[in-house]
């Protein structure tokens, strides 16, 4: 199990990693911050992006924020800079 410090930057032209951001990993989502889509977007593409199913993603806090806490099963943190 993995826990993540995201920075989401919410309508950008695509969803795409984009490094760091201090000890946070930068994440560009296409979603606008409404209603939870780009919450629901970041997991979908945390998901895609890793290879695992989405119920093994979870935000623990940052649900109306820019920063994130996301807890990810069955990933360690150096599989996902690989990944990255």
């Amino acid at each position: 199990m993995c826990i993540l410090q995201i920075k989401v930057v919410p309508n950008s032209s695509k969803s795409a990693f984009d490094g760091w951001y201090g000890e946070a990993l930068k994440i560009r989502l296409h979603a606008a911050p409404e209603k939870g889509e780009a919450n629901e977007e970041l997991v979908e593409f945390l998901a895609e992006k890793l290879g695992i199913a989405k119920s093994r993603i979870r935000i623990l806090s940052g649900h109306t924020a820019r920063i994130k806490r996301i807890e990810i099963e069955g990933v360690s943190l150096e599989q996902i800079q690989g990944i990255i």
